[in-house]
Parts: structure tokens; sequence; C-alpha cells
């Protein structure tokens, strides 16, 4: 009997995955675990490997298609085995459907698939569609099957040019206020104002009524300023959808700030004994002939001592209960072309400093590729974002859920302070640091005494010894 190659779940909140591109073709014999696809999930890309050896058939989505984890993607057959034995309602008209970005697949939220979608969500299309056409309309509550295409498949360009036809035809219907595309915030400004939202020109992506729109033609208001015309010849702009890694990122960052109370302390600490230990560290590295030891190394030691010191910065809040993680798990931020993402350098407390800076380099210099593993990615249980490359003095960073705090450094200045009791003033690199920490798991005090050990372990390194 064929082998279902279905799409694998490899992530406990995994829902779906985006086929990158496939390895291997319709025909091609391919052995066990030898890699087929690579997907993409909300977090990383991952390779998936044959689940038998034999000949790859039924291949039922293309690059660019969402699939939902468990679905079944192609087959294998086994040897001796031909198409006929492949389930009979392999056919065209039985092909699944393609999820669009952002949706849930039917089986797991228990909505009847006959039944209409909620507002907001995208019916399924019966014909091919690029995927930025099924992410627009995810995001925009269309059905694609409405959606006239110029060509072969539906396009962004299709997507657009039906809803401006739509909204123009609307608007001159006198469509109620309830259907027009707009924003929660100016739909409850308009109800405040009493500003019809058919009268306004909206100036958002798609011709969206924005709050400021509403704002601006509110009798009330006086604007300083004369409104910007809404115009998309005097507004060019790229407009770049927001998905893939960019919407995982702005969802969990948006809930994050929601749902944490965010609390944050701010302290300098001299680097001058770290940088004289990194300097004789580095020494001993060439003449290992090994990579350099950076300051985000050592920096990276230091806070796993201060966590195993304070163990509420290496908490979670989950399901209201604080997870005190015995495991000191320190993700570093790393920025991507089209996002950010947060390799995690696991045991570290257990680790020396020339283990954690090959780590560092070795998770950065992967991240940057697109070949980390989901594996590099997950159990976190403390962040540290670094801006001070940039020439950041300082920042607050938002708390990288289900952590309960983040630390963000800023860049080593020379500054004038004061060394002893004598009021002796000399200059000295000093280093800002910011934790911002949820508030329903730490207090004030505790990450003022997070704090307080950090500093003590940067401006006295010997302390790690003690």
């Amino acid at each position: 009997m064929p082998v279902a190659f279905i799409m694998p779940k490899v992530d406990m909140d995994q829902e779906k995955a985006t086929i990158i591109t496939w390895l291997k073709k319709e025909g091609d014999l391919i052995k066990l675990d030898e890699t087929v696809l690579v997907v993409e999930t909300e977090k990383v890309s991952i390779e998936v490997s044959a689940p038998a050896t034999g000949t790859l058939v039924g291949m039922r989505f293309k690059a660019g298609d969402v699939v939902p984890i468990a679905q079944v993607i192609a087959y294998v057959l086994l040897s001796g085995e031909t198409i006929e034995d492949l389930p009979a309602d392999l056919t065209p008209a039985a092909q699944p459907a393609v999820l669009p970005t952002g949706s849930v697949p039917v089986h797991q939220t228990g909505i009847n698939p006959i039944s209409p979608l909620p507002a907001g969500a995208a019916q399924i299309a019966t014909h091919s569609a690029t995927p930025i056409a099924i992410r627009m309309a995810k995001e925009l509550g269309l059905d694609l099957n409405q959606v006239p295409a110029a060509g072969e498949r539906t396009t962004r360009e299709d997507v657009e040019r039906y809803i401006q036809g739509r909204d123009q035809t609307k608007t001159t219907q006198g469509m109620n206020i309830g259907k027009i595309s707009a924003t929660p915030a100016a739909r409850r400004i308009a109800r405040e104002t009493g500003v019809p939202l058919e009268s306004i020109a909206g100036s958002g992506p798609l011709g969206r009524i924005q709050a400021a729109d509403i704002v601006s033609a509110s009798p009330a208001a006086a604007p300083e300023h004369p409104p910007v015309s809404a115009n998309k010849s005097e507004r060019p702009a790229q407009i770049i959808p927001l998905a893939g890694i960019r919407l995982k990122i702005a969802q969990r960052l948006q809930a994050s700030f929601q749902e944490s109370p965010h609390i944050a302390l701010t302290v300098e600490a001299d680097v001058t004994h770290l940088e004289v230990v990194r300097t004789h560290m580095n020494n001993i590295a060439m003449r290992e002939k090994a990579g350099k030891i950076s300051l985000t190394a050592l920096l990276v030691k230091v806070v796993a001592w201060a966590l195993e010191r304070n163990p509420y910065i290496n908490a979670s809040l989950i399901d209201n209960q604080i997870y005190l993680w015995q495991d000191v798990n320190i993700g570093v931020a790393t920025a991507l072309e089209d996002g950010l993402i947060v390799p995690v350098i696991h045991q570290t407390n257990h680790l020396s400093v020339r283990q954690i800076a090959n780590s560092l380099a070795d998770l950065g210099a992967r991240a940057r590729e697109g070949r980390l593993a989901l594996s590099d990615v997950q159990r976190g249980t403390f962040t540290i974002s670094n801006l001070g490359m940039f020439g950041i003095q300082q920042f607050r960073a938002v708390i990288n859920p289900p952590e309960s705090a983040i630390l963000a450094v800023g860049a080593v200045l020379r500054k004038p302070v004061v060394v002893d009791e004598q009021d002796t003033v000399a200059v000295r690199p000093i280093m800002t640091m910011t934790i911002a920490a949820d508030h329903r798991v730490i207090d004030g005090v505790v990450a003022a005494r997070f704090l307080a050990d950090l500093v003590q372990g940067i401006e006295f390194p010997e302390t790690l010894l003690y």
C-alpha cells in the first residue's frame, strides 16, 4: 500500500507550514530519510525527509502553498506498486484546498466547513492564486472565488482591482457603516464624532479608513496642517503585505505588550574590568588560533550567572502558574533582512565563555543563512537584545513570550564618572542596560536585585569565580 507523505508537525503550537521548495519532482525515486522538500513554519525553515523508500507520486501542493499539519502532500509508491494502488479519491476534483496564510485548519477550530467564515477570514479559492493574493484575501476577508483573474492565477493586482471596484460600487449605493473598510479605532471615533464613514476617503492600504482620517474630517477638529491627500498618484508607496515572519513578530509582540504589564528599570555598568578580561581571553584565543571573544559572549556568561541567583527572572507565566525554569537558556535577538529571530543558547550557565562565543558565531551565521533548526529557537527562558553596535545608547525592548523578562543593551560610551570616595573623576567605558519585566511575575525589587547582580558581575568578573 502506498505510504502517505504528510505535512509534519514539528512545533507544539504549529498549525500549518508553507512549502518553500520541492527538491524532488513527480516520479522521482526517493530514499527513506532523504530530504524531499523544504517548508517554513512561523519560526524557521525545516527540511522534510521521505517517510519511505520508493517513487514520489501524487504531489498535491506546489511551492508557495500553505498546508495544514497532518495533510497528505504526496504519496510514496513502494516496490511493485503502481499508480492504480493510490487512494481512489486522489483525483483533481478531490485535491485538498490550500490554506490562506494565518488561517486555522477546520478540524482544529470546530467550524462547520460549509458555514460562512467569520469576518476577517478568507474563503478558500477553488482556482490557483499567488501566495500574496491569498494573504491579502485573508487579511481583507475576501472570497477569492469572486475575484476575477487576468491570467491563470489570481494575483495581488487582481485583488486590488476587485477591492477598488467593490468600494466604488458600495460608495455610490450608499452602503451602511458596518461594511466600509475601516480600522476599529476609526469606527469608534466616527461613532463618537458623528462623522459618516461613507464621506471619508481612506488613506490606508487599499483605501482603508484610518483613525487620522476621521479626526481630520471631524467638525470639532482644528488641524494645524492641511489634510494630506489620499490620492495614490500623489502618495506613491510600495505596499508590503504583513505576512510570514513579519506577521508572526507583529502578533507575538502585540500580544506580549497587551497581556504583560511591562515595567522597566535601567542601570549603568563600568565595563573596564570586563574589557581587560576580554583582552586576556583574546590573547589566549590568538595563540590557539581560535575565534575572538566578543563583549556579547562575556555579557551572556554574566547574565546566566545572575539568572541563577534570581530565579524569578528566569521564569514563565503559563495557565496562571509560574514556572521557575531549572535550565538557563538565553536567546540573543538577531536581525534578519525580513525581521527578527531569537536563536537560543541552551544550558548557558554550564558553558564556558569560549563555548558561548562559538555558539553565538554558529547561531548567528545559520540565522542569516536561514539554516536554523527548530530546536535552535525553542525553550528560551530569557532574551538579550543588543543594539549597541548601532550606536543606540538606551532603549526598552518588548518581552519575548512566554518569557517574563528581556534585557536591552546599549552602546559602550566613554564617560566621566566618580570612581572613589574621594570624588575622583575618571573617564570610563560605561554600558547602559534596561530590563523589561512582566509585573505579574516579577516585582520591581526582584528586577532591581537582578540588575545589581548583573552590574556586580560586569564590574568585578572575578565574582563569578567566587
